[in-house]
Protein backbone atom coordinates (compact mmCIF):
# COMPACT_ATOMS: atom_id res chain seq x y z
CA UNK A 1 0.00 0.00 0.00
CA UNK A 2 1.08 3.73 -0.74
CA UNK A 3 0.12 6.78 -2.21
CA UNK A 4 -1.30 4.89 -5.70
CA UNK A 5 -4.22 4.11 -3.22
CA UNK A 6 -5.06 7.81 -2.91
CA UNK A 7 -3.51 9.24 -5.91
CA UNK A 8 -3.54 8.16 -9.86
CA UNK A 9 -0.13 7.53 -11.33
CA UNK A 10 0.30 11.54 -12.58
CA UNK A 11 -0.77 12.56 -9.06
CA UNK A 12 1.61 10.66 -7.26
CA UNK A 13 4.64 11.57 -9.73
CA UNK A 14 3.52 15.07 -9.35
CA UNK A 15 3.72 14.95 -5.39
CA UNK A 16 6.73 12.64 -4.88
CA UNK A 17 8.80 14.92 -7.96
CA UNK A 18 8.00 18.39 -7.86
CA UNK A 19 6.23 19.05 -4.38
CA UNK A 20 3.07 21.16 -5.28
CA UNK A 21 3.03 24.50 -4.14
CA UNK A 22 -0.60 24.92 -5.66
CA UNK A 23 -3.68 22.84 -5.40
CA UNK A 24 -4.24 19.93 -7.24
CA UNK A 25 -7.09 17.71 -7.92
CA UNK A 26 -7.01 14.59 -9.36
CA UNK A 27 -9.79 11.58 -10.37
CA UNK A 28 -8.66 8.41 -8.56
CA UNK A 29 -10.07 4.95 -9.61
CA UNK A 30 -11.17 2.23 -7.00
CA UNK A 31 -7.96 1.10 -4.98
CA UNK A 32 -7.34 -1.18 -2.22
CA UNK A 33 -8.80 2.02 0.25
CA UNK A 34 -12.15 1.60 -1.10
CA UNK A 35 -12.14 -1.76 0.74
CA UNK A 36 -10.09 -1.30 3.97
CA UNK A 37 -12.21 2.10 4.40
CA UNK A 38 -15.74 2.80 4.14
CA UNK A 39 -18.34 4.81 5.40
CA UNK A 40 -20.32 1.66 7.15
CA UNK A 41 -17.56 0.69 8.41
CA UNK A 42 -16.69 3.81 10.51
CA UNK A 43 -19.96 4.25 11.48
CA UNK A 44 -20.45 0.52 13.11
CA UNK A 45 -16.62 1.06 14.65
CA UNK A 46 -18.22 4.29 16.30
CA UNK A 47 -21.41 2.36 16.91
CA UNK A 48 -19.79 -0.47 19.27
CA UNK A 49 -17.89 2.75 21.33
CA UNK A 50 -14.45 1.74 19.98
CA UNK A 51 -13.56 5.60 19.45
CA UNK A 52 -11.39 7.13 22.20
CA UNK A 53 -12.70 10.30 22.65
CA UNK A 54 -9.89 12.52 22.77
CA UNK A 55 -9.41 11.69 19.23
CA UNK A 56 -12.73 12.88 18.51
CA UNK A 57 -13.91 16.37 18.27
CA UNK A 58 -17.48 17.80 16.89
CA UNK A 59 -17.48 21.25 15.06
CA UNK A 60 -20.57 23.19 13.76
CA UNK A 61 -19.41 26.39 12.14
CA UNK A 62 -19.67 29.46 13.26
CA UNK A 63 -19.49 27.76 17.04
CA UNK A 64 -16.30 26.41 18.57
CA UNK A 65 -15.85 23.01 19.00
CA UNK A 66 -18.08 20.74 21.86
CA UNK A 67 -16.07 19.96 24.73
CA UNK A 68 -15.30 16.79 24.13
CA UNK A 69 -16.67 15.93 27.89
CA UNK A 70 -20.42 15.89 26.69
CA UNK A 71 -19.20 12.93 24.25
CA UNK A 72 -17.21 10.94 26.27
CA UNK A 73 -18.62 7.92 27.71
CA UNK A 74 -17.66 4.89 29.87
CA UNK A 75 -13.90 3.94 29.68
CA UNK A 76 -12.80 7.42 27.92
CA UNK A 77 -14.48 6.15 24.79
CA UNK A 78 -17.02 8.19 22.55
CA UNK A 79 -20.59 7.90 23.64
CA UNK A 80 -22.06 6.61 19.57
CA UNK A 81 -25.62 7.81 20.86
CA UNK A 82 -24.28 11.82 21.66
CA UNK A 83 -22.34 11.61 18.27
CA UNK A 84 -24.97 10.75 16.18
CA UNK A 85 -27.30 13.49 17.70
CA UNK A 86 -24.44 16.27 17.15
CA UNK A 87 -24.67 14.80 13.55
CA UNK A 88 -28.12 15.00 13.04
CA UNK A 89 -27.59 18.30 14.55
CA UNK A 90 -25.08 19.67 12.02
CA UNK A 91 -22.05 18.94 13.42
CA UNK A 92 -19.47 18.09 11.97
CA UNK A 93 -17.29 14.83 13.53
CA UNK A 94 -13.55 14.81 13.11
CA UNK A 95 -12.09 10.94 14.29
CA UNK A 96 -8.63 11.44 13.98
CA UNK A 97 -4.98 9.93 14.06
CA UNK A 98 -7.15 6.64 12.30
CA UNK A 99 -3.66 5.15 11.95
CA UNK A 100 -3.17 4.66 15.67
CA UNK A 101 -6.09 2.63 16.60
CA UNK A 102 -6.94 0.81 12.85
CA UNK A 103 -4.18 -1.64 11.72
CA UNK A 104 -5.25 -1.15 7.99
CA UNK A 105 -4.78 2.46 8.09
CA UNK A 106 -1.03 2.51 10.20
CA UNK A 107 0.02 0.00 7.22
CA UNK A 108 -1.19 2.62 4.73
CA UNK A 109 0.26 5.77 6.57
CA UNK A 110 3.53 3.13 6.98
CA UNK A 111 3.96 2.64 3.66
CA UNK A 112 3.58 6.42 2.49
CA UNK A 113 6.34 7.29 4.95
CA UNK A 114 8.60 4.45 3.35
CA UNK A 115 7.84 5.63 0.18
CA UNK A 116 8.23 9.66 1.00
CA UNK A 117 10.11 9.71 3.88
CA UNK A 118 7.65 11.71 5.68
CA UNK A 119 5.48 10.82 8.93
CA UNK A 120 2.33 11.40 8.06
CA UNK A 121 -1.26 10.81 9.91
CA UNK A 122 -5.27 10.74 8.74
CA UNK A 123 -8.25 12.09 10.05
CA UNK A 124 -11.87 11.33 9.05
CA UNK A 125 -14.30 14.36 8.57
CA UNK A 126 -18.38 13.59 8.38
CA UNK A 127 -19.90 17.11 8.02
CA UNK A 128 -23.97 16.56 7.67
CA UNK A 129 -25.88 18.39 3.86
CA UNK A 130 -25.81 21.85 4.21
CA UNK A 131 -23.02 22.34 7.05
CA UNK A 132 -19.93 23.35 7.87
CA UNK A 133 -17.48 22.34 10.41
CA UNK A 134 -14.39 23.93 10.20
CA UNK A 135 -13.66 27.72 8.77
CA UNK A 136 -11.28 29.88 7.41
CA UNK A 137 -7.59 27.98 8.44
CA UNK A 138 -4.87 26.43 7.15
CA UNK A 139 -2.33 23.56 7.86
CA UNK A 140 1.50 23.46 8.49
CA UNK A 141 1.46 20.18 6.30
CA UNK A 142 1.04 18.97 2.61
CA UNK A 143 -2.76 17.28 3.14
CA UNK A 144 -4.02 14.94 0.47
CA UNK A 145 -7.87 14.98 0.33
CA UNK A 146 -9.55 11.87 -0.69
CA UNK A 147 -13.01 12.28 -0.49
CA UNK A 148 -14.98 8.98 0.22
CA UNK A 149 -18.81 10.22 -0.08
CA UNK A 150 -20.90 13.22 -1.26
CA UNK A 151 -19.54 15.91 -2.35
CA UNK A 152 -17.57 18.93 -0.44
CA UNK A 153 -16.47 22.83 -1.73
CA UNK A 154 -13.31 24.39 -0.80
CA UNK A 155 -12.83 28.26 -1.04
CA UNK A 156 -9.28 28.91 -1.20
CA UNK A 157 -6.70 31.52 -0.60
CA UNK A 158 -2.98 31.35 -1.33
CA UNK A 159 -0.43 31.81 1.41
CA UNK A 160 -0.54 34.64 3.93
CA UNK A 161 3.00 33.43 5.69
CA UNK A 162 5.61 31.53 3.99
CA UNK A 163 6.29 28.48 5.02
CA UNK A 164 4.25 28.04 7.92
CA UNK A 165 5.60 25.25 10.94
CA UNK A 166 4.63 24.77 13.79
CA UNK A 167 3.48 27.05 16.65
CA UNK A 168 4.82 29.91 15.57
CA UNK A 169 2.87 29.87 12.22
CA UNK A 170 -0.09 28.08 13.10
CA UNK A 171 -3.21 29.67 11.49
CA UNK A 172 -5.24 30.11 15.35
CA UNK A 173 -2.07 31.39 16.84
CA UNK A 174 -1.35 34.16 14.55
CA UNK A 175 -4.64 35.12 13.73
CA UNK A 176 -5.36 38.75 12.96
CA UNK A 177 -8.88 39.90 12.34
CA UNK A 178 -8.13 41.83 9.15
CA UNK A 179 -7.20 38.64 7.30
CA UNK A 180 -10.55 37.38 7.54
CA UNK A 181 -12.23 40.44 6.29
CA UNK A 182 -9.87 40.76 3.37
CA UNK A 183 -10.96 37.10 2.42
CA UNK A 184 -14.41 37.50 2.66
CA UNK A 185 -13.86 41.08 0.28
CA UNK A 186 -12.27 39.45 -2.12
CA UNK A 187 -13.66 36.15 -2.82
CA UNK A 188 -11.67 33.26 -3.00
CA UNK A 189 -9.02 33.15 -5.43
CA UNK A 190 -10.09 29.35 -6.68
CA UNK A 191 -13.11 27.19 -5.89
CA UNK A 192 -13.13 23.39 -6.12
CA UNK A 193 -15.50 21.52 -5.51
CA UNK A 194 -14.96 17.60 -4.62
CA UNK A 195 -16.74 14.55 -5.38
CA UNK A 196 -16.71 10.81 -4.66
CA UNK A 197 -12.92 9.24 -5.97
CA UNK A 198 -11.79 12.89 -6.29
CA UNK A 199 -8.40 13.59 -4.43
CA UNK A 200 -6.77 17.12 -3.69
CA UNK A 201 -3.09 18.11 -3.13
CA UNK A 202 -3.35 21.47 -0.54
CA UNK A 203 0.21 22.30 0.46
CA UNK A 204 0.88 23.73 3.33
CA UNK A 205 -0.03 27.40 4.23
CA UNK A 206 -3.47 27.38 1.75
CA UNK A 207 -6.11 28.94 3.32
CA UNK A 208 -9.20 27.23 2.72
CA UNK A 209 -12.49 27.49 3.99
CA UNK A 210 -14.67 23.98 3.31
CA UNK A 211 -18.19 23.33 3.70
CA UNK A 212 -20.73 21.03 2.26
CA UNK A 213 -23.42 22.68 -0.15
CA UNK A 214 -25.51 19.24 -0.89
CA UNK A 215 -28.01 17.64 0.81
CA UNK A 216 -26.19 14.14 1.11
CA UNK A 217 -23.65 13.63 4.13
CA UNK A 218 -20.17 14.71 3.01
CA UNK A 219 -17.15 12.27 4.15
CA UNK A 220 -13.81 12.73 3.27
CA UNK A 221 -9.62 11.91 4.82
CA UNK A 222 -7.15 14.13 5.80
CA UNK A 223 -3.50 12.32 4.96
CA UNK A 224 -1.29 15.23 6.47
CA UNK A 225 2.11 14.89 5.17
CA UNK A 226 4.66 15.88 7.44
CA UNK A 227 7.19 17.54 5.22
CA UNK A 228 10.92 17.23 6.23
CA UNK A 229 12.87 20.57 6.22
CA UNK A 230 16.17 22.18 6.77
CA UNK A 231 15.40 22.70 10.54
CA UNK A 232 14.58 19.00 10.50
CA UNK A 233 18.56 18.43 9.49
CA UNK A 234 19.66 21.14 12.02
CA UNK A 235 17.90 19.20 14.99
CA UNK A 236 18.87 16.32 14.14
CA UNK A 237 22.77 17.80 13.92
CA UNK A 238 22.70 18.50 17.50
CA UNK A 239 20.78 16.15 18.96
CA UNK A 240 23.36 14.03 19.93
CA UNK A 241 25.09 17.20 21.91
CA UNK A 242 24.79 15.69 25.22
CA UNK A 243 27.41 13.13 24.76
CA UNK A 244 29.83 15.82 24.39
CA UNK A 245 30.60 17.30 27.99
CA UNK A 246 31.27 20.83 27.09
CA UNK A 247 27.46 21.20 26.25
CA UNK A 248 27.32 19.23 29.91
CA UNK A 249 28.36 21.67 32.09
CA UNK A 250 27.13 23.87 34.96
CA UNK A 251 26.57 27.79 34.06
CA UNK A 252 26.78 29.51 37.47
CA UNK A 253 23.96 31.70 38.30
CA UNK A 254 26.33 34.59 38.02
CA UNK A 255 26.84 34.50 34.62
CA UNK A 256 23.28 34.62 33.34
CA UNK A 257 22.52 37.71 34.87
CA UNK A 258 24.29 41.39 33.76
CA UNK A 259 26.99 41.38 31.09
CA UNK A 260 28.13 37.62 31.34
CA UNK A 261 25.23 36.20 29.38
CA UNK A 262 26.73 37.41 25.64
CA UNK A 263 30.00 35.77 26.16
CA UNK A 264 28.19 32.43 27.76
CA UNK A 265 26.31 32.68 24.58
CA UNK A 266 29.91 33.26 22.37
CA UNK A 267 31.47 30.61 23.77
CA UNK A 268 28.50 28.34 23.42
CA UNK A 269 28.16 28.79 19.56
CA UNK A 270 31.85 28.48 19.11
CA UNK A 271 31.63 24.92 20.93
CA UNK A 272 28.82 24.19 18.55
CA UNK A 273 30.32 25.10 15.33
CA UNK A 274 33.02 22.60 16.45
CA UNK A 275 31.06 20.36 17.41
CA UNK A 276 29.43 20.56 14.13
CA UNK A 277 32.83 20.15 12.19
CA UNK A 278 33.63 17.08 13.70
CA UNK A 279 30.95 15.64 12.73
CA UNK A 280 30.61 12.90 9.49
CA UNK A 281 27.94 14.31 6.91
CA UNK A 282 28.09 10.57 5.47
CA UNK A 283 27.71 9.16 8.70
CA UNK A 284 25.03 11.69 9.99
CA UNK A 285 23.37 11.17 6.14
CA UNK A 286 22.86 7.08 7.20
CA UNK A 287 20.96 8.13 10.73
CA UNK A 288 18.86 10.79 9.03
CA UNK A 289 17.59 7.91 6.00
CA UNK A 290 16.76 5.44 8.79
CA UNK A 291 14.83 8.46 10.89
CA UNK A 292 12.68 9.66 7.82
CA UNK A 293 11.36 5.90 7.44
CA UNK A 294 11.03 5.30 11.36
CA UNK A 295 10.39 8.36 13.22
CA UNK A 296 6.07 8.26 13.74
CA UNK A 297 5.39 11.84 15.34
CA UNK A 298 7.76 14.23 13.54
CA UNK A 299 5.98 17.66 13.87
CA UNK A 300 6.52 19.72 11.26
Amino acid sequence: MSLKLLLPEEGVTELLERWPDEPRVYQRTSTELDRIFTVDQLWDWLDLNCVPADEVAAIKAPNPAVNPRSFTGAHGRADATRLHRLHDDGHTIRVGNLQRVMPAMARVTRDIQTETGYSNYVHVFMTPGRNQGLRHHWDQQMAVIVQVSGGKRWEMWPPVVDAPMRSHLESWRVWRDEYLQDWLASGPERTIDLGPGDTMLLPRGWVHNPYNTGDEPSVHLTFAIRERTPLWVAEKLIADAVDDATFRQIIPPGRLAGGALPGVVADTRKALVTYLQRLDPGGLADTLRELASTELEYTT
